[in-house]
């Protein structure tokens, strides 16, 4: 006889945790079931930056940052760019989370012991019209303590209702069908796999040893989504962005497949905005890989100069930091899938940050000795260092043939011409000591150093890249890097999710990433950044505290 619970939720990421630990606080029992082992308790979340998309907060109002609903809304919905008849649920959770991000976020997670790093970051800048995408001000909160640090809360009252009988946890249980009774989704069932004890995000084994089933009156998806499948990513991949890129790195681990998906799909869920994803173009290829393919994200200040395949500077405003899908289109245009970054020493130092947990030893260890170095120190932080050194996609030289030559070499081709890369950076370099210049990035620079976060800790004083005195030379050449599914299962605000006749398939709810956030993509086509982990907490939330009513 299959085991009961009141909820069961299908993944212990941070959206299932936090569905799963709102479920217990609301006096229900709760079974959280993952293909995975307990070493992977947070899923991707645990890898990531930490970033949060927050709103008025202040952080923000320290450093002199003038924020509001009203101008996040604008960034949001000139963002998103919402035009399709099922974009009305995507837009209601827009808008619920864009007030939840003004409001009640930060002090619900600082109750519960979340930290911010001080000094606000300024992703997706944009640099259109007001209307259009990106953020007008600086809004990226990075957790004190990165990904694990978002984690911990969560796991710590998991772990609580644990003790209490509330909540347990069936690890290496894979689900591979869901049970439904006169239409109503009232369990799951699947292969039990092996023990396996690989280390976080490492391949695990897909042994089976044995058969479960459980029941319960709702079920909650919160699987994830497919970027660790590059043929689904290919399959979905929007013919506005191009032809898929033929060679791409992950930056998830491999069991982010989207395989719960498909099933969950199979009961008649309507998975919306499916060609809608968000995958970075400052990809490069881990030098001490984790998962297959593992790939890490620059995260850029403004100041490298940035060419395609064939060495032509991409135009404005399409500079580091500014818009990634417009990044990403552009360079597929380009018949290639690939691009690169010059750069000098100095800007290395001040401008290369690398996203994931595990590339931020400071931030992530809660050391603010470490994290003052940054600063400080004549190179850049160690794992920036370190990747300069043994990384496949970095170059490093003294002169401008020498660091071209190279970088041809490396390419496996004789696409880049000395000559037009060298004419690109002399008229860029004559502008630099001017305040009054023509050249759009060089403006960005000069108006990114006029936020004091910026100025302090993300860009490099403005200099010519052919100067000596900052130099070496360094040339990265850049991946494309899967990341995130924007589209998802259509929900309401409850996270209750739609079947295909439009009305709501009893018993079931999706969150996260498998919902696109909430809703079935409630960032449109484009995202502001630091909203993926919010958009779990979110919707986790939501579904969490709606099952718990709803089940009696």
């Amino acid at each position: 006889m299959a085991e009961e619970a009141d909820v069961i939720v299908v993944g212990a990421g941070l959206s299932g945790l936090v569905a799963a630990t709102e479920i217990a606080d609301g006096g229900k029992r709760v079974i959280v079931v993952d293909q995975e082992g307990e070493q992977s308790l947070g899923g991707q979340a645990f890898w990531s930056f930490g970033g949060l998309f927050l709103v008025e907060s202040p952080e923000q109002r320290r450093l002199g940052i003038k924020d509001s609903y009203e101008l996040a809304m604008q960034d949001w919905l000139g963002t998103a760019g919402f035009d399709r008849d099922e974009d009305y649920w995507p837009r209601q959770w827009a808008e619920a989370y864009v007030a939840f991000a003004a409001g009640e976020k930060r002090d619900w997670l600082r109750a519960m012991g979340h930290r911010i790093f001080p000094v606000v970051g300024w992703a997706e800048r944009g640099g259109y019209d007001a209307m259009g995408h990106g953020n007008s001000v600086p809004r990226f909160h990075v957790t004190w303590g990165t990904g694990p640090g978002i984690v911990e809360p969560f796991e710590r009252r998991a772990r609580e209702a644990l003790k209490s009988g509330r909540l347990s946890f069936r690890f290496r249980h894979r689900v591979d069908a869901f049970s439904v009774t006169n239409g109503t989704v009232d369990g799951v069932s699947g292969a039990v796999l092996a023990p396996d004890t690989v280390a976080r995000g490492r391949s695990s084994s897909r042994d089976a040893v044995g058969e479960f089933a459980l029941r319960a009156q709702a079920v909650i998806v919160a699987s994830g989504g497919i970027g660790g499948n590059h043929e689904l990513v290919r399959q979905n991949w929007p013919k506005r962005l191009g032809e898929p890129p033929k060679f791409m790195i992950s930056g998830v681990p491999e069991h982010v497949d989207g395989r719960m998906i498909g099933i969950t799909e199979k009961t008649g869920a309507r998975l919306i905005n499916r060609d809608r994803m968000w995958h970075y173009v400052e990809g490069i290829q881990n030098w001490s890989p984790i998962w297959p393919r593992h790939g890490i994200r620059i995260l850029p200040g403004p100041s490298s100069m940035w060419f395609d395949a064939t060495g032509t500077r991409l135009p404005a405003p399409l500079f580091p930091g500014s818009d990634t899908l417009g990044q990403l289109k552009y360079i597929m245009s380009t018949g290639y899938d690939y691009s690169w970054f010059i750069l000098t020493q100095s800007i290395i130092k001040k401008e290369f940050a690398l996203s994931g947990s595990e590339q931020n030893p400071d931030l992530t260890g809660k050391s603010w000795r470490m994290t003052l170095r940054r600063a400080t120190n004549k190179g850049a932080p160690a794992p920036v260092e370190a990747f300069k050194s043994h990384g496949v996609d970095f170059i490093v030289r003294d002169r401008l043939d020498e660091l071209v030559a190279a970088m041809n070499k490396l390419a496996g081709s004789d696409l880049l011409r000395l000559e037009h890369i060298k004419m690109q950076i002399e008229a860029r370099d004559r502008e630099i000591a001017n305040p009054y210049v023509k050249d759009a990035q060089v403006m960005n620079i000069h108006n990114a150093r006029r936020y004091i976060g910026d100025k302090l800790i993300r860009t490099a004083s403005p200099h010519r890249i052919l100067d000596p005195a900052h130099g070496p030379l360094i040339a990265v050449k850049l991946n494309i890097l899967t990341r995130k599914t924007l589209g998802g299962f259509e929900t309401d605000l409850d996270s209750r999710v739609f079947g295909e006749e439009g009305r709501v398939i009893p018993g079931l709810y999706a969150v996260g990433e498998a919902a696109g956030f909430g809703g079935g993509g409630m960032h449109g086509y484009r995202s502001l950044e630091g909203t993926f982990l919010g958009g779990c907490l979110f919707s986790g939330r939501n579904a969490g505290r709606a099952a718990a009513k709803a089940v009696g």
